[in-house]
C-alpha cells in the first residue's frame, strides 16, 4: 500500500494544516450552533434530484486531544459516490469545508478539522468523498481498472462525485443544524486542485471560496506528459537510464549553477525558469559513478528538463520538469523499492490509457505505445474534455463573488508550474483580478515536501477573504526537517511578486524579506497543442 500512504501523506498534510482565520463579521457568525436533530436520526434517504442520497452511518464520537466531540456520518450518492462527513455537535459555526482528492482516488481519505481559533477548532464541517469508485491494492490512487467497463464510475470521477457530495453534505447539514451552511470551502491539490478548478467553472454556487493547489486540470495532456517521463528514461531493456543513484549529484550541480540567480544562495531557486543548467557539465571523464552522468544519462535528463513534443516540435505538454526538482524524480520518474520498483508517472500513464483515456470499446493505448503526435493527442480529447477543468470562463463564480487561490509549488515533480502558470494567465490577461490570486512556492515538490520549504496552505487567506474582504498579498511556507522541527519559514508575495531578503537576519526567516516586482512583466502562456481545449465546455451534472 505504498502508493496510498505517499498520496495520503499529501492529503492529510493538507488537512493536518488547514486553518481557518478568526472572524470578525458578526457575534452571531461566531457563536456556536447547536444541532437540532439527534445524530443517529441521520441515518435515512436524501432524495436530491440527481443525487439521491443515503446515510448508512452515524454516531457520536467523543472529544479528543486534537479532535472535538462530532457526529460521524458515512453515506453513498447514488450510484456509489461515498463520503465521510464529520458534524461538531458542540462548537460548529456555520462554515463547512470540503476536501479533494489525489490521483485516482479510489478511497475516503478522513477528514481533518480546521482550526478555526476555537476549542480543537471544531467549527468547521467536514467532507471528503472516494469520487465514485474503489481503487484496487496495492496501487488503490493509480489504478484504472475500475473505469475499463464502467461508465457511471468513470462520470463521478470526471466530473461529478465532488458536486453531488457539497450537494449531499449540505443537506445532511441542514438536516442537523436546522441550517445550511453559512460560508462553504473547498481545498484539494493535484486531482484535488483539479476538482477545485472544476467546481469553480462547472458548479459556482457550490462554494464560496476554493483553494486549488498544484491542479492537474490539464488532465488528458498531463497524462501524456506522464508518458513522456516513464518513456524518455527507459532504456531498452526496460532499465531505468538515469538512476537515483545519480540525482544527489544532478541537483548539487543545477544548485551551483543557479541558486545565486535570485540574489540570495539559500539552497533553493526562486523561479527555476532562470536556470539555464546542462547536464552535459556532469558528463563522466572516466569511470561511471555517482557522481557523474554517462552519455545516455545526459540525454535523458535533458528530456526530462524538455516537455513532451511531435516530430515537428509541437509541444504536447506546457513544460517539462523544473530544475531544482531533481531529488524528487525517486520514485515518480525513477521506480524504487517503495513504488515496487516501478515509477509513479508510468503506473499514471499506464492505468490512464489502458482503462480511462479513450471511449469504452476504443481502442486504448499503454505507456509504452503510446505515440507522442498530434493525432495521438486529439485522440484523447473527447473523453480528456470531460476530466479537463480548463475553461476561462469563471464568470458565474466571479458575480457571486467566489474567491479563487491557486498554488503551486516551484519544484513539482508530477505537474510542471508552468502549466499552472499558463492558465492563470490566460486567465486573468495579465491583470491583477478582484477574485483571484496566483502562489508559487520556491522548492516545494509535489502538494508537500521539498528540499528547504516543505509546507504551504492559503487556507486560512482564502477565508480571510471571502469573510472579512481582506484580499490576499502573502502567505508562509515553512519547511521541516524529518523531525517536524521548523528549519525555515519564507514569505510568499502573491504572483508575480517575489521575495527579496532585506540584508538583515537569518534567510530561514519569514521576517527578514520583503515583496518586490518582477524584473520584466510576465510572459506565460504558452504555445502548445492544447491551445483549443480551453474552449471546449465539459459535462456538467445537474
Amino acid at each position: 500500500m505504498r502508493t496510498v500512504r505517499i498520496f495520503t501523506a499529501v492529503v492529510t498534510l493538507t488537512l493536518a494544516t488547514a486553518g481557518f482565520a478568526p472572524v470578525a463579521a458578526t457575534a452571531a457568525a461566531e457563536s456556536p450552533v447547536r444541532p437540532i436533530t439527534a445524530c443517529g436520526d441521520l441515518v435515512r434517504g436524501f432524495a436530491l434530484p440527481g443525487a439521491a442520497t443515503h446515510v448508512t452511518s452515524a454516531a457520536v464520537v467523543p472529544a479528543t486531544g486534537t479532535d472535538p466531540e462530532h457526529c460521524g456520518v458515512q453515506g453513498y450518492v447514488e450510484p456509489a459516490v461515498r463520503f465521510e462527513l464529520r458534524l461538531p455537535t458542540k462548537t460548529y459555526a456555520g462554515r463547512y469545508l470540503q476536501y479533494g482528492c489525489g490521483g485516482f482516488c479510489g478511497f475516503v481519505n478522513p477528514p481533518a478539522f480546521a482550526d478555526c481559533g476555537l476549542p480543537h477548532g471544531g467549527d468547521v464541517a467536514v467532507a471528503a468523498t472516494d469520487d465514485g469508485h474503489v481503487g484496487t491494492p496495492p496501487e488503490v490512487v493509480v489504478d484504472g481498472s475500475w473505469g475499463a467497463h464502467d461508465q457511471a464510475a468513470r462520470n463521478d470521477f470526471e466530473f461529478r462525485a465532488p458536486h453531488v457530495v457539497a450537494r449531499a453534505a449540505k443537506a445532511v447539514i441542514q438536516a442537523f443544524y436546522g441550517a445550511p451552511p453559512r460560508k462553504s470551502y473547498f481545498t484539494g491539490c493535484s486531482d484535488g486542485g483539479r476538482e477545485g478548478l472544476q467546481l469553480a467553472q462547472r458548479y459556482p454556487a457550490d462554494f464560496d471560496g476554493i483553494v486549488a493547489g498544484a491542479p492537474a486540470g490539464y488532465w488528458s495532456p498531463l497524462m501524456v506528459f506522464q508518458a513522456w517521463l516513464a518513456r524518455v528514461n527507459t532504456a531498452a531493456d526496460g532499465s531505468p537510464i538515469l538512476t537515483a543513484a545519480k540525482l544527489p549529484a544532478l541537483h548539487d550541480a543545477v544548485l551551483a549553477a543557479c541558486d545565486r540567480l535570485d540574489g540570495l544562495a539559500d539552497g533553493q531557486l526562486d523561479d527555476p525558469r532562470a536556470c539555464r543548467f546542462d547536464p552535459a557539465k556532469l558528463t563522466c571523464t572516466g569511470p561511471d559513478t555517482p557522481a557523474c552522468l554517462t552519455p545516455a544519462q545526459v540525454t535523458a535528463t535533458r528530456r526530462l528538463y524538455s516537455p513532451p513534443t511531435d516530430t515537428h516540435g509541437t509541444q504536447l505538454y506546457p513544460g517539462g520538469e523544473p530544475p531544482g526538482s531533481e531529488l524528487s524524480w525517486a520514485g515518480w520518474i525513477i521506480g524504487v523499492p517503495e513504488t515496487g520498483g516501478i515509477s509513479f508517472a508510468r503506473s499514471f500513464a499506464d492505468n490512464y490509457l489502458r482503462y480511462l483515456g479513450y471511449p469504452i470499446g476504443a481502442p486504448a493505448s499503454t505507456a509504452d505505445t503510446f505515440a507522442f503526435t498530434r493525432r495521438e493527442f486529439d485522440r484523447l480529447t473527447p473523453v480528456g474534455v470531460r476530466y479537463n477543468a480548463m475553461s476561462l470562463d469563471l464568470s458565474a463564480f466571479q458575480r457571486r463573488g467566489g474567491k479563487l487561490v491557486l498554488w503551486h509549488g516551484w519544484a513539482d515533480e508530477a505537474i510542471p508550474p508552468t502549466g499552472t502558470l499558463d492558465y492563470y494567465q490566460r486567465l486573468t490577461h495579465g491583470r491583477t483580478q478582484d477574485w483571484t490570486r496566483l502562489f508559487l512556492v520556491p522548492s516545494l515538490y509535489h502538494c508537500a515536501g521539498g528540499t528547504t520549504l516543505t509546507e504551504f496552505d492559503p487556507l486560512k487567506e482564502l477565508v480571510a477573504w471571502v469573510e472579512r474582504g481582506t484580499t490576499p498579498t502573502v502567505a508562509t511556507a515553512t519547511g521541516r526537517d524529518a523531525a517536524g522541527t521548523v528549519t525555515r519559514t519564507r514569505p510568499v508575495f502573491t504572483y508575480p511578486q517575489r521575495a527579496v531578503y532585506d540584508g538583515t537576519g537569518s534567510v530561514d526567516d519569514a521576517a527578514n524579506f520583503r515583496p518586490a516586482p518582477p524584473s520584466s512583466p510576465p510572459r506565460d502562456v504558452v504555445d502548445w497543442a492544447g491551445n483549443g481545449l480551453y474552449a471546449i465546455p465539459g459535462p456538467v451534472a445537474r
